[in-house]
């Protein structure tokens, strides 16, 4: 039996294994394919596709866009964009500077709430352009601030709507679904049943987007219980949309989400 995953992140992005660690641990661990879908960036796909060559793993390049819904931040996966279109490397590069000004805004207030952090050491620390939460997190907890890189994502610090908090980059769902058709890519939900702020996607949430172009479903998923995974399933091919499925992996072995925890059949079709 052939597997693969389709949603795995990289340094580009907030993963802790670079381009090369990643696509060789899969194919270490039994994988024929895998999609690199790092947050908000198109860096290293052309590079991901060579490397996969080289270790006779098929790699799928792709994107997990972040868009927000009111209070809920929705991820849409794009599999196969075009990383020269313009439009899409425009509103890339306007999250990328909103992320890195988002990130000078928390750690200022951060420091006035006596938690003084470096924005160089945690420029170091993200190792790329892509400054994220996570990275901010991780410099708290080598401060000694903190102890879990969890409690940093709270109300008393930087969890949405906490005392360190800024607002991010805004671009609605079905702005972004339009944006990755226009890039020629395949706009898929990504976990809808996982959110990480706000309940589950429903079906008439979930309509609009279909409207919109989307063209498919994440059904498999690292955190989707049982009865989830049956209902986007249920709800995939009641739209005609389809089925993919990942790990959400980051590099952490010893989280929910790591590569391994998701494996779809996969099936290679000859032209």
């Amino acid at each position: 039996m052939k597997y693969a995953d389709l949603h795995l992140h990289t340094t580009a992005s907030d993963g802790n294994l670079s381009l090369s660690e990643i696509i060789y641990k899969a194919k270490t661990l039994g994988f024929s394919a895998v999609a690199i879908t790092d947050h908000d960036t198109t860096e290293g796909l052309e590079e991901a596709v060579s490397v996969g060559e080289k270790n006779q793993i098929e790699v799928i390049p792709g994107i997990e866009l972040s868009t927000l819904e009111g209070e809920r931040e929705i991820h849409l996966l794009g599999y196969y964009p075009d990383p020269d279109n313009t439009e899409l490397q425009l509103v890339l590069k306007e999250i990328i500077n909103a992320r890195k000004n988002r990130a000078v805004s928390m750690v200022e207030k951060l420091n006035a709430l006596d938690c003084e952090l470096d924005l160089n050491r945690i420029k170091a620390i993200a190792g790329t352009e892509f400054i994220g939460r996570p990275h901010i997190a991780k410099a708290m907890q080598e401060k000694g601030y903190i102890n879990d890189i969890a409690e940093a994502f709270t109300e008393a610090y930087i969890g949405r709507g906490g005392r360190a908090y800024s607002e991010r980059f805004k671009l609605s769902p079905i702005e972004g679904i339009k944006l990755l058709l226009k890039a020629g890519s395949v706009p898929v939900l990504a976990h809808p049943g996982f959110l990480s702020s706000g309940p589950p996607l429903l079906e008439s949430e979930i309509i609009p987007l279909i409207n919109s172009g989307l063209c498919g479903i994440e059904v498999f998923y690292s955190r989707h219980s049982p009865e989830q995974e049956k209902y986007y399933e249920q709800l995939a091919e009641k739209y005609k949309l389809l089925k993919t499925g990942g790990s959400d992996c980051h590099g952490n072995p010893e989280a929910v989400n790591h590569l391994g925890s998701v494996k779809l059949h996969y099936i290679k079709l000859e032209h």
